[in-house]
């Protein structure tokens, strides 16, 4: 008996000493409100998040805990339970410091990789467009337009070419754009000056249900600065005579409201024997407010437009041959112009303590022009293959997400849900490609029209946590509207069709403490098809489906050093490939894709940074016999790394390097797109509110060509076609200089 009361004692005391530890965090200085902070029970291996508004909520917290607080850009800060702090509502002050490895903390709830690329954007800034991307492990752009064009992207094994199976946005604003001119899922990201960026948040796979249209490969979102903390000016110059200058000024700065304006101006004539007459103009105006308790609202206006003109891809028997070098060009009349005016709203309010409801709307006037000869004498013998594609489009959107977290007190679990619904609407008129001449001639329509295409879709989310493990399952629904009005119909032509489509995800992971973590990650994703193609009853899928799977890890042996890997396996129901001669993309048939991805992060000592991403795929047309089962430009073996040191005594560098394997340029592989491995380099040094800086692109001045494809092609002295690698090359050794000033 005495036993049994011994135990009775025991057990109630144990009840009695648990705690909900509960607070709300702040940065030292200003007393703001710190969202998403990782507060870390030691002694038990629990753990929770803030919301919005700095709030959590800790349960079965006994006396002598020690719980630690993780944020990505603040001291990691330790306390230790005691009578005093698990009474009331507890407030908890966190000091601003550089990011490094150290503040991050493995969870299921933290995007690990996305923290990973903050550290990377913190310790090497973005200064290009084309830099942005590059923040993505794994993922390889190249530019095949003068620099006025989107971007070609490789990710994961695909030929994603412009945007087709990645989805991009900007806080929240989609980038991709739908039955574009020149390709399906067109993403420009040119509007977008590289300075104002704040956070990378990306993800590989079809996992997530707030990710719709694109969302295949995978998703990168970003985020620009709410504010600006100091005033910046730079100017910048560099070989081929290329000037760069950029102004961040506030306009209004105070405790709740903040305005600041962002402008950059680029111009340069490329590294071409015919000048690109390359210019573009950016500008951005933010308006912030936050009342730092339950509320804030950002508007977002920005407008951007470029002209160059561009040599084109070149076939390699010219160069071979002589006739050109290997920066001339066949027709130097290639090129064209673009613009886009944005505006975006995002309203985030904290409901209660454990409810909060973020609303996004958006309106985009956009227009494209491009011309372009990939083909040369083929089609017309006489007056040439130049094609004009064009387009006006006004793209407007919005969407909702509610989320409500339960806290379970004195337990290791929590429980929280999202729910969501959004639409966007496309209206692009006179969308057409065109044969013409000089840029001036035109000579024959071969697509024109009007297309409406409306997307309205609605997902539900739920993330259940107990002990180490935590499972998240969601699903996504999606409606479609494709419409579109043939102009080269002789009588009125107007088709139209519908679709819906279910897609449901899961994952499930398992954490040891704060030092690793293992996943399973299983679901459908989906990329539309063009509306021309869609309502034109080709037959082919109107939402071809993306299925995948990773199984992967993130370790944290010491707190400078991260390494993740995972396998990888996605089928998709239907490719793209680009055909070269009509510019357009068009469907092929299901492809099957299995993967390593591999990331290491280290952090040595203070300011000195090391990384390195190395991805390989294996990627094969399922409904082609062996052999013939390649997939064009697929590349099945790249990597990027480097080495970055931070204000040592007021200096900064960076040494960086990708590289991509030869691939298949055709089905057979009997045409080889030649790999490279650049090099790129840059030095800063800073003193007071200055900074000036060095940077070179391709430091070894390596011959690389940034894009090839696999072209039929004839030139205007030749009897017969040719189908070989035609090519723009890469940049060769580019030396830029800058400064700047902060005040």
């Amino acid at each position: 008996m005495q036993n049994i009361i011994t135990l009775y004692i025991l057990f109630f005391s144990t009840l009695i000493s648990a705690h909900n530890f509960k607070g709300i965090v702040k940065t030292k200085n200003e007393g703001a409100p710190i969202e998403g902070v990782s507060v870390y029970n030691k002694s038990t291996g629990a753990y929770t998040y803030t919301d919005s508004i700095g709030y959590f909520e800790l349960g079965n917290v006994t006396l002598g805990d020690t719980i630690l607080f993780y944020q990505l850009g603040y001291k990691n800060l330790s306390l230790v339970i005691n009578a005093q702090n698990v009474k009331g509502t507890q407030t908890i002050s966190l000091e601003v410091a550089r990011a490094a490895l150290d503040q991050i903390f493995i969870t299921t709830k933290t995007n690990v990789q996305s923290q990973i690329a903050a550290v990377d954007l913190e310790t090497n800034p973005v200064r290009t467009s084309q830099d942005i991307l590059r923040k993505v492990p794994g993922l390889i752009i190249g530019q095949h337009a003068g620099g006025g064009k989107a971007e070609q992207i490789f990710l994961r094994g695909f030929d994603i070419d412009h945007g087709t199976d990645i989805t991009i946005s900007v806080d929240g604003i989609p980038v991709n754009m739908v039955s574009h001119a020149h390709g399906q899922g067109y993403a420009d990201l040119h509007f977008v000056i590289p300075e104002t960026i704040a956070h990378v948040d990306f993800g590989k796979g079809a996992y997530y249900a707030n990710k719709g249209n694109f969302n295949t490969a995978g998703y990168v979102d970003f985020t620009t600065k709410a504010t600006l903390k100091d005033n910046l000016v730079s100017v910048e110059a560099g070989q081929f005579n290329t000037i760069r200058a950029l102004s961040m000024l506030k306009v209004l700065s105070s405790k709740k409201n903040n305005v600041y304006i962002a402008s950059s101006l680029n111009l340069t004539d490329g590294v071409f024997e015919a000048p690109q007459n390359f210019n573009r103009f950016n500008i951005m105006g933010r308006y912030n407010y936050n009342n730092y308790k339950n509320e804030e609202l950002s508007l977002t206006l920005s407008h951007f437009q470029s002209k160059w003109e561009a040599s084109g891809q070149i076939p390699q028997r010219a160069v071979d041959q002589g006739l050109i070098g290997r920066f001339g060009a066949i027709d130097a009349t290639e090129g064209g112009n673009t613009s886009r005016t944005n505006l975006i709203g995002n309203h985030k309010k904290q409901l209660t303590t454990n409810s909060q409801i973020n609303t996004t709307a958006y309106l985009t006037r956009y227009d494209f022009e491009l011309f372009s000869n990939f083909t040369f004498f083929l089609e017309d013998p006489v007056n040439g293959d130049q094609i004009r594609q064009f387009e006006n489009r006004t793209l407007l959107g919005a969407h909702t997400t509610y989320k409500h977290t339960l806290h379970i007190p004195n337990h290791d679990a929590s429980l929280y849900y999202k729910l969501g619904i959004g639409f966007r609407y496309d209206d692009v008129d006179d969308v057409q490609l065109s044969r013409t001449q000089n840029r001036r001639n035109l000579l024959e329509r071969l697509a024109f029209g009007d297309v409406d295409e409306t997307n309205g879709y609605a997902f539900a989310e739920a993330m259940y946590k107990t002990g180490a493990w935590t499972v998240n399952p969601s699903l996504r629904l999606d409606y479609f509207t494709f419409d579109y009005v043939d102009f080269l119909s002789e009588m009125f032509d107007s088709r139209s069709k519908n679709e819906t489509l279910l897609s449901p995800k899961l994952k499930i992971s398992y954490n040891t403490g704060q030092k690793a973590q293992f996943y399973l990650k299983t679901g459908l994703g989906f990329h539309s098809n063009d509306t021309r193609v869609v309502t034109a009853n080709t037959g082919e899928d109107t939402l071809p489906v993306a299925f995948s799977t990773d199984l992967g890890t993130v370790i944290k042996p010491t707190n400078t050093l991260i390494i993740n890997a995972a396998l990888w396996h996605l089928f998709l129901e239907q490719e793209f490939v680009y055909v070269g001669d009509a510019a357009i993309v068009e469907p092929s048939g299901e492809t099957r894709r299995l993967g390593i991805d591999f990331g290491l992060r280290y952090q040595p000592i203070s300011g000195l940074n090391i990384y390195t991403d190395v991805n390989y795929t294996y990627a094969r047309s399922r409904e082609a016999p062996d052999g013939e089962d390649f997939i064009p430009l697929a590349p099945d073996l790249t990597s990027t790394g480097g080495v970055t040191l931070k204000n040592i005594k007021g200096f900064s560098a960076g040494l960086h390097y990708r590289y991509i394997k030869d691939r298949p340029a055709n089905e057979d592989n009997s045409i080889v797109a030649e790999g490279y491995f650049v090099t790129d380099f840059n030095i800063n040094y800073t003193r007071n509110n200055w900074n000036l800086g060095i940077a070179i692109e391709n430091l070894f001045d390596t011959a690389w060509n940034e894009t090839q494809f696999a072209t039929e092609s004839r030139l205007f002295n030749e009897p017969n076609a040719t189908e070989e690698i035609h090519f723009t090359p890469g940049t060769p050794f580019f030396l830029r200089a800058k400064l700047s000033v902060r005040f």
